[in-house]
C-alpha cells in the first residue's frame, strides 16, 4: 500500500509543475503588458474614462449646488414676502 501511496505523490507532484508552467505560460502575455504600463511611468498618462466621468459628475454636483441655493433664495424671498403681507394685514 505504502508503494501507492509515493506513486501518486510523485504523480501529484509532476501534475502541480505541470500545471504551473501551463499557468506561467498562458499568463506570460499579460505579464508583459503590465510591465510594458509600469515602465511607461515616465509618461503623463491620458485622462481614463474614469477620470472624464468623474469631471463630468463635479459639474453635476456643482450645478446641483447652485440650482439648489437658487431655489433656496427665491423661496426665502416667497417666505418673506407672505410674512410683510400678514403684517400689512
Amino acid at each position: 500500500m505504502n508503494k501507492h501511496f509515493e506513486d501518486t505523490k510523485y504523480y501529484l507532484k509532476r501534475a502541480a509543475k505541470t500545471a504551473k508552467a501551463g499557468v506561467a505560460e498562458q499568463i506570460e502575455p499579460i505579464q508583459e503588458r503590465v510591465n510594458d504600463l509600469i515602465d511607461r511611468g515616465d509618461e503623463e498618462p491620458e485622462p481614463g474614462r474614469l477620470d472624464e466621468l468623474r469631471e463630468d459628475i463635479k459639474e453635476l454636483q456643482e450645478k446641483a449646488e447652485g440650482e439648489t441655493r437658487e431655489a433656496l433664495e427665491k423661496a426665502r424671498a416667497k417666505i418673506d414676502e407672505l410674512r410683510e403681507e400678514r403684517k400689512a394685514s
